[in-house]
């Protein structure tokens, strides 16, 4: 199991990357980098890379539907070459408030489009003429399309660093889950729950695995998680409880919740109407209170070396290869120190 770092766009990015290079040295090996209606991640992703030599870096999550597929080949080869080849796409569908409501753009068709852009961006590496026909993506056009005819196949100029760039999806409905079994090199769930994810996404992971090219190799599961080491302070475990509350109550409405959606499906229905109600309603604070406890503990990677080192087993047993920390001790040092501590005891479940 490798341990990475989810740098939050909405502050403390530079005072994070001047510290990268500690971090690196006491066990971290992945940066990631969230992009929502924040700023974008790839300006922040090429400033890592020329900070760094040896660290990963990876896109958590581009939207499918703010760069054409061509476009988010370009960017993945381009940094995918600032950083001499250590760079992961990271991509993923957002939701109707961020596309429709930020971006303008129709949010549809979120599993169909993900499959083809992983298809063109791979045409688009191999530096093959990108040529495709798909139901929600047509490259080049032609008058029957709608163009103007002027259009040809087109390869990209350049010579990326590698032709097979490893692509993460995130995903949550069965369905989309059973495409990044069947296609991803790696997976982002969001609140992921190791003695309950069979329970939701079993039927679908061994679906795309039987359609999966052995080339692939083993999925690797990332996924973020808020960490400390002893006992965290309550205002650090109520901000993973309002987390909670507010993915689960408040992100989409009421029918088209993808989170509450996973919540029911996890067993916690009662909980979660309960959760949604509540926020809907404008009563936030008790929306977070009524988060069962089991699962604050169950997505977060809290408690002292033995109760961590449990989890750690638990994680890795459930499929998880990569941890994506949201370190919450209170100063950076502390922070620090507690990654460290942390490779030493995912060393130590291994050896």
């Amino acid at each position: 199991m490798r341990l990475g770092m989810i740098i939050d766009y909405s502050g403390g990015f530079a005072e994070t990357v001047e510290l990268l290079q500690e971090y690196e040295r006491n066990g971290l090996e992945l940066v990631a980098i969230p992009e929502a209606y924040s700023f974008d991640a790839v300006s922040q992703l090429g400033y890592i890379a020329a900070r760094t030599e040896k660290l990963e870096l990876m896109s958590a999550i581009f939207q499918i539907y703010t760069r054409t597929p061509s476009l988010t080949a370009m960017t993945a080869a381009g940094l995918d070459f600032v950083s001499g080849g250590r760079f992961t796409l990271g991509l993923g569908a957002s939701g109707p408030q961020v596309i429709e409501g930020f971006h303008g753009v129709k949010y549809d068709a979120p599993l169909g489009r993900t499959r083809e852009v992983i298809e063109i961006c791979r045409q688009v590496w191999q530096r093959q003429p990108v040529e495709y026909r798909g139901r929600h993506y047509t490259v080049p056009l032609t008058k029957d399309d709608g163009g103007s005819g002027l259009g040809k196949p087109l390869k990209i100029i350049n010579h990326p660093v590698r032709n097979e760039i490893p692509i993460s999806v995130a995903a949550l409905g069965p369905k989309n889950v059973a495409l990044v079994a069947e296609l991803a090199n790696g997976w982002q769930p969001l609140f992921f729950h190791p003695h309950k994810a069979q329970r939701a996404w079993g039927e679908s992971l061994e679906e795309g695995f039987a359609k999966r090219d052995p080339a692939l190799g083993e999925l690797d599961i990332q996924l973020q998680i808020a960490f400390h080491l002893g006992e965290p302070s309550p205002e650090a475990v109520q901000a993973i409880r309002n987390q909670l509350a507010l993915y689960i109550g408040g992100m989409g409405a009421r029918d088209k919740n993808f989170y509450n959606q996973l919540a029911r499906r996890y067993g916690y229905e009662s909980e979660a109407a309960e959760i949604q109600d509540l926020y809907l309603d404008g009563r936030k604070a008790e929306a977070a209170a009524a988060v069962p406890d089991d699962l604050v503990d169950a997505v977060s990677l809290l408690g002292d070396e033995d109760a961590v080192r449990q989890h750690v087993v638990d994680l890795h047993a459930a499929g998880v290869r990569t941890l994506l920390l949201n370190p919450l001790a209170a100063t950076d040092e502390e922070k620090v120190a507690q990654v460290r501590r942390l490779s030493e005891i995912v060393a130590e479940t291994s050896s």
